[in-house]
Formats: structure tokens, sequence, C-alpha cells
């Protein structure tokens, strides 16, 4: 028995240096080369002010707001968000698809046991007549198999799929990457807005205190005769213009909220808040090379891995029109006692190879390799596509970020001009040099403008997030820490 093992060890090992040794022969299909790309040699517009990725450190750009509270947010969605849990379960699962897939460059091993009990009868019938003697003769089985078969990946076909596969875990640990980068962005975009909506609440209710003030004052003096009925009611319309401003944007904070919370992966509730809008600091603004977006942005790492993919998918469709061959081998055992197998069984052992090719299928091979290469070409375009958005998404973001701070400045000068018109037509009525109609239209005028400028600044803060994210980065993963 033990020299049957050793036979049987030898002949596995046989296999297995055969094995190695063929299977470096040959590898059909094309080998992988990144399509050439015409990036545009600079940005459309660029920021006088703007810094390079490399001197930024490309970490952790949320910090720069300087608020503690979004960085504990940005922290608790990246943890608890099931976007990423999900993504993250692709990436597992892509991976658990490349050891299936590289199992077949290995032996497979395997083991058989039966057991078998027959009862034969001598017992025998002609014409309904029984002859002989009914006693049963039973025999009693017991049989253990070891076999061993493996496929020689001569053409490189195992190895392509397995070189797909692998793209494919790539290709979903960047949409994973892509994940937590557009979740990064949407926590920062919503907080900046909830901080632009408490701006804004915070100014209408300053406001409706004003115009409270106005009412209360315009009421004692139409009492005593000193304004027409006209001036007051004109007082109440504007406060009751204002108060209904609050419900509008209390309600847009409560539904702000509750889309911050299901990024946070929370029932909806309340967001604590940090610093106030003015209050936030502003990030620098990133900048680089329109060919370095090509290894930093997510979605052209999955575009470019999922043409790996498929470029792999055509070399192992090609080897299906060469032979196969596979080797197996067995070793087994079998006795009429259980107690016996081992030790005083009958020993087989076996060896064997087995060629097997295409001579003519009709079409179904040349389908299978004009299907994969219809697919690389397909991947490819659509690769080239991601490059060409990804150029257009870094010069939207600049240009957004550029127009948006000069809309910015001018909305604040026009406030300060209000603000100045206010305070001088007031003075002119306090001195009865105007009615009181001047001083409604300056209040009419500014209560929108510093509702604008408020909104306007939000959108610039998260203007500088769009670009941070047109750019990608190293960020993805320091946020990611997977």
């Amino acid at each position: 028995m033990r020299l049957a093992l050793r036979l049987s060890s030898l002949c596995l090992a046989v296999i297995a240096g055969l094995s190695v040794s063929l299977s470096g022969c040959m590898v059909v299909g094309p080998d992988y080369s990144r399509p050439p790309v015409q990036a545009p040699a600079s940005y459309r517009e660029t920021d006088p002010t703007a810094r390079d990725l490399a001197d930024l450190g490309d970490l952790a750009w949320w910090k720069q707001f300087g608020d503690p509270v979004l960085d504990a947010l940005i922290a608790e969605a990246v943890a608890s968000n099931y976007s990423v849990k999900v993504a993250l379960a692709n990436v597992e699962a892509a991976s658990a698809i490349l050891m299936q897939q590289r199992s077949a460059l290995y032996p497979q091993v395997g083991y058989q046991g039966k057991g078998q009990h027959l009862n034969l009868s001598n017992q025998s019938e002609i014409n309904g007549v029984q002859l002989g003697s009914a006693a049963p003769n039973s025999q009693t089985t017991y049989s253990l198999m070891l076999s061993a078969s493996w496929e020689l990946d001569l053409w490189g076909r195992i190895r392509r799929l397995s070189e797909s596969a692998q793209a494919n875990i790539l290709a979903n640990d960047a949409a994973r990457r892509g994940v937590v980068l557009s979740l990064v962005g949407s926590v920062a975009n919503a907080y900046i807005q909830l901080r632009s909506l408490d701006e804004q609440l915070a100014i209408a209710r300053r406001t409706l205190g004003t115009y409270a003030e106005s009412v209360r004052l315009f009421e004692l003096q139409f009492k005593y005769g000193q304004i027409s009925l006209l001036t007051l009611e004109q007082s109440r319309s504007q406060y009751e213009a204002a108060a209904a401003v609050i419900p509008q944007l209390e309600n847009s904070i409560a539904v702000t909220e509750n889309s911050l919370s299901a990024l946070l992966g929370r029932n909806p509730g309340p967001i604590p808040r940090g610093k106030t809008l003015t209050e936030l600091m502003r990030p620098a603004v990133p900048t680089g090379l329109p060919s370095q977006l090509l290894e930093r942005r997510p979605d052209i790492d999955q575009a470019e891995q999922q043409l790996i993919a498929a470029n792999a998918l055509i070399g192992a469709a090609k080897a299906l029109y060469f032979p196969s061959i596979s080797l197996t081998g067995g070793l087994g055992a079998s006795s009429n006692q259980l107690s016996n197998l081992i030790s005083g069984g009958k020993i087989t052992t076996a060896l064997g190879a087995a060629i097997t090719g295409p001579l003519f299928t009709g079409g179904l091979i040349a389908g299978q390799v004009n299907q994969a290469q219809a697919q690389q070409k397909a991947a490819m375009f659509n690769y080239l596509s991601v490059v060409q958005s990804a150029f257009a998404d870094v010069n939207n973001a600049l240009v957004g970020r550029i127009k948006l701070g000069e809309q910015v400045r001018a909305e604040k000068k026009r406030v300060d001009a209000l603000s100045e018109t206010l305070r001088l037509s007031t003075l002119r009525y306090d001195g009865g040099y105007s009615d009181y109609l001047s001083v409604l239209y300056a209040q009419q005028q500014l209560f929108p403008a510093e509702l604008a400028y408020a909104q306007d600044l939000g959108q610039s803060l998260a203007a500088v997030v769009k670009v941070y994210l047109a750019m990608g980065g190293s960020w993805v993963d320091a946020a990611a820490n997977p």
C-alpha cells in the first residue's frame, strides 16, 4: 500500500511538472496596450490662484474648510453608507470569481468512497416451477478512490480568463472608489447647502424682526393720526412677505438634513452644525495637466480595466481553436471487509491523458471570437468617451468656480449698495424729506439680495468641491481607508 501511495505521488508530481513546463508554451490573443488619447495641452480656463495638486498634498481636501463637524460627517458617511458597502461587496465577489478562474491552473484532486451490499439468490423458476435453493448468496464490497485531473493551459486560455477576472476586480475597485468620490462630494455639498440655508433663514428671521418693529411703530403712529392707513398696510404686507419665506426655508432645511442623514447611513433626523457659512474657509483650487486625469479619476480607471478584461477574453476565445490536453491520475483500493480496505485491499492505479479539439463547429468558435472582439471595441470606445467627458468635467468645474466667484463678488457689492440705500432712505423719511415708499422700496430690494448672496456664497464653495471631484486623486483611497 505504501508503495502504491509513493507511486501515485510520483505520478502526480510528474503531471504537475509536465503541466508547468508546457503551460508556458504560448498565450494566444492580443496583449493589452492603452489606446492613444489626444489630451489637450491645458485646460480652457486657468485660475491664477490655483495650486498644483502635488503642492496640496492631495489628501483630505475637505479639511481645508476648517470645520471638524464636516470632517466627522464625511468619516461617518464613508464608514456607514450602504452604497459604499455594496461596492465593497462587489469587489469581494469579483475576487471570488478570480479565485475560481485560477483554480483551473492547478490539479483538481478528489475522492470517492463507496460501499455496496448485494443479495444474489440461487433460486430459479421455469414454467412456474421453482428450482434449487432459496438461500441468498450475499456479497459486500467497499472501495475508496483518489483522483486527480489537470488541464494543460498550453494556449493560455485559463490565463486569459484569469487576466480578465483580475481586471474585473480592479474595475470593481475603481467603481468603489468612484462611489467614495461621489459620496464625499455629496456630503460636503449637502453640508454647505445646509449652512447656506441656515444663513438665509437667519437673514429672513432678522429681517422679519425688523419689519415687525416697523409694523408696531406704524400702528402707534396710525393710532395717533401721524401716518395714513396706506402706509400701515404697506408695512404689514412687507412683513407677511418676509414671514412667508421662513417656512419655505425651514422645509428646505429639513429636506436637506434628511438627505444628508441618508448619506450617513442614518434614519432621517437633525444634523449637527459647526462653522457658519461665512466662517467656512475656502479650499485652495487644485490644478494640473489634463494628462494626469488618466491616472487620477476612478471612472477612467474603471473604463480602462473593463477594456483590459474585454481584451483578455479575445485570447480566451481564440484558444478554443486549439486542442485541449488533460492529464488524469487515480489511486484506489477495494476490499470485501471495511477494516481491510487500506491495509489488505486490492490496490489500483491509473494514469491517462486525453486530447480534444474542434474539427467543424459550424462557426461556433468564430462567433465567440467575433463577439469578444466587438466587446473589446465597445469597451475601447467607452474608455475614450469617459476620458473625453473627464476633460469636459474639469473645464466646466474650473469655469464654474471662476464665474461663481465673480458672481459672489458682484452680489456682495450689490448688498452693500442696497444697505446704504436703505440707510439713506430711512434718514430722509425720518427727517420728513420723503415718504415711506422710498424706504419700503429699499427694503424690498435688500431682502432678496441678501438671500441671493447667501445662496451664491454656498454655491461658490460647492464649486470648489466640484473641481476636486472632477480632478479625482489619491484622496479617494485616503477617505475610503479600505
